[in-house]
C-alpha cells in the first residue's frame, strides 16, 4: 500500500473519531483539486470544513423531515395548480419562504376533497424542515386520538409540551372524520395554546363557518 493510501485511511479513521463524515467523504477529491489548481493550505482547509458543515446541515434537514411524521414525500414542484382553483402559485411560493412561521402566523387550506390540500401541506412542511424548523404532521383524527390517549395515561401535559415545541404544527383533514365533544375540546385547547406564538397549518373540507361544530361549539 502506498504512503498516500495509508494517510488517506488514517484520515478516514480520524474523521470517524471526530464524527466528521462530510470531511471523510470529500477530502480525497478536494485534495486532487487542490493539487491540480495549486490551492493554498487555507483554501483547502476552508473547502473540507465547508464540506463537513454542508453534510451536517443536510443530515439535520433529513432528521427534521423524518421526525415530522409526514405520511409521504410531496414537493411543490410536483403540485398541479390546475386542480386547485383559487390557489395562486405566487402565494404558495411566498408561503414556502417561511416568513409566516417566523411570525407565529397560521395558514388555513380549505376546499373540497381532491384539490391537493394535503399535498400542499406536506410540501410546505418539508420546505419548513429544509429551513431547519421543527415540524409535526398529524391528521386531525389521529391527533385527537393521541390527545385522548395521553389524557387517559395522565401524560397530557407532556404531550402538549411536545406539540408546543414544534415551530409548525400541521393538522390535516380537520372535519373529515368526526370526533366527540371531548375530543374537539382537547384539540381546540392544544391549538389555542399555540395562538400568537407558534404556527399552525390546517387543511379542511369544511367552510370556516362550520368549524364550531367540529370543536363542539
Amino acid at each position: 500500500m502506498s504512503r498516500a493510501a495509508i494517510v488517506a485511511d488514517l484520515i478516514r479513521v480520524q474523521a470517524r473519531q471526530l464524527k466528521m463524515p462530510g470531511l471523510a467523504r470529500a477530502f480525497e477529491e478536494l485534495a486532487r483539486h487542490a493539487r491540480e489548481e495549486h490551492w493554498s493550505f487555507e483554501d483547502y482547509l476552508h473547502d473540507i470544513l465547508a464540506a463537513e458543515v454542508n453534510s451536517r446541515v443536510e443530515s439535520a434537514v433529513k432528521q427534521r423531515i423524518r421526525g415530522a411524521g409526514f405520511p409521504e414525500t410531496k414537493t411543490l414542484d410536483e403540485f398541479d395548480f390546475a386542480i386547485a382553483e383559487g390557489i395562486a402559485p405566487a402565494k404558495i411560493a411566498e408561503l414556502a419562504k417561511g416568513d409566516w412561521i417566523r411570525g407565529g402566523e397560521n395558514v388555513l387550506l380549505v376546499g373540497p376533497i381532491g384539490t391537493g390540500k394535503t399535498h400542499l401541506a406536506i410540501a410546505l412542511g418539508i420546505e419548513a424542515a429544509r429551513q431547519r424548523r421543527r415540524v409535526a404532521f398529524h391528521r386531525a383524527a389521529d391527533l385527537v386520538c393521541a390527545l385522548i390517549e395521553a389524557r387517559d395515561a395522565k401524560e397530557l401535559g407532556r404531550f402538549r409540551r411536545r406539540l408546543e415545541r414544534v415551530d409548525l404544527l400541521i393538522v390535516d383533514e380537520l372535519g373529515f372524520v368526526p370526533f366527540d365533544h371531548k375530543g374537539g375540546e382537547l384539540l381546540f385547547n392544544a391549538l389555542a395554546q399555540r395562538h400568537g406564538r407558534r404556527s399552525v397549518l390546517i387543511t379542511s373540507n369544511l367552510a370556516f363557518g362550520e368549524w364550531p361544530r367540529v370543536f363542539g361549539g
